[in-house]
């Protein structure tokens, strides 16, 4: 749609048309839910993701952040259940009564568990994280995969969490070399790494790097089958001073920078959060010539 710009967020322009075409869906009666009402406006301005798909999810945060600033008003949320209650901890979480492997050989083979919504293994690992995690549990942003990591005996030892990167990461931008416009498109071929949990109990030398290495070689393959896209990069924060990154650079992991201390989605350049260094790792050889076409 032409016309001028009337608000952007996220690095989108949004145009006069295009803000009375949402708000004219908004208004439908009967009126959409928020997620019919994110891929009905993808649909009819065109804002598909790279693969072909609809940028829906990035479509509900920009929404979401046009309610808050009183841009538009979305319809409330539906649910029967609203709002999920608070965690609670149960026995499985638990740090064990007994004896735990301290030599990668007692854990080896690892199984790395995919992680699914409304079931009783995706209660248990957002209940590790909340627990354990020094972030705590929060919703993965937009496309995401979790995993929970199991020892030779089925034994949970380790969670994480994969999302969507950063809109916008100046480091990791200026050593891909990408422009605005190559960013926008290319963004979903990089990965988040927002969540990495080994238990607090499970001391193993080098079963960090042990797990980075095969979620390196997993995740790819299991993205695709979701999303029909295939990263090739993945980015990770790490909090200094509080972490040195030690275990992803052990993995060939490289700090390509430190962030401003602004959150995620931040548009107002309000540093509130703390400083944390920048790590990525390619997925494979041709990743940056891939991220540049």
């Amino acid at each position: 749609m032409s016309g001028s710009a009337e608000c952007r967020y996220y690095g989108r322009d949004f145009t006069a048309g295009e803000m009375a075409l949402l708000r004219t869906l908004i208004a439908a009666d009967p009126q959409p839910t928020r997620a019919a009402l994110a891929r009905e406006f993808c649909r009819r301005v065109g804002w598909f993701k790279s693969d072909g798909g609809l940028k829906d999810m990035m479509a509900k945060v920009t929404m979401l952040a046009m309610h808050r600033d009183g841009i538009i008003t979305l319809p409330p949320p539906r649910g029967k259940q609203g709002r999920p209650g608070p965690i609670v901890f149960g026995p499985q979480t638990e740090p064990p009564l007994f004896s735990v492997p301290t030599t990668l050989d007692e854990v080896r083979p690892l199984e790395m568990r995919i992680v699914t919504r409304n079931t009783p293994e995706g209660a248990l690992w957002n209940e590790f994280v909340a627990r354990y995690h020094y972030l705590g549990y929060k919703p993965l942003v937009g496309a995401q995969m979790r995993y929970m990591v199991l020892d030779c005996s089925s034994t949970p030892v380790a969670m994480l969490g994969f999302s969507t990167a950063a809109w916008k990461l100046a480091p990791r931008d200026r050593l891909i070399g990408w422009t605005p416009e190559l960013r926008e498109k290319n963004l979903p071929l990089v990965v988040d790494n927002p969540r990495f949990l080994i238990l607090p109990w499970i001391h193993v030398p080098n079963l960090g790097s042990h797990i980075l290495a095969l979620v390196r070689k997993r995740l790819p393959e299991d993205w695709a089958g979701r999303y029909n896209t295939t990263p090739v990069l993945i980015e990770t924060f790490v909090e200094t001073p509080r972490y040195t990154g030690a275990v992803y650079r052990a993995s060939g992991w490289t700090r390509v920078g430190t962030t401003r201390g602004r959150g995620r989605y931040d548009r107002h350049t309000k540093c509130e959060q703390p400083k944390k260094d920048i790590w990525l790792r390619p997925l494979r050889k041709d990743w940056k010539r891939i991220l540049n076409c």
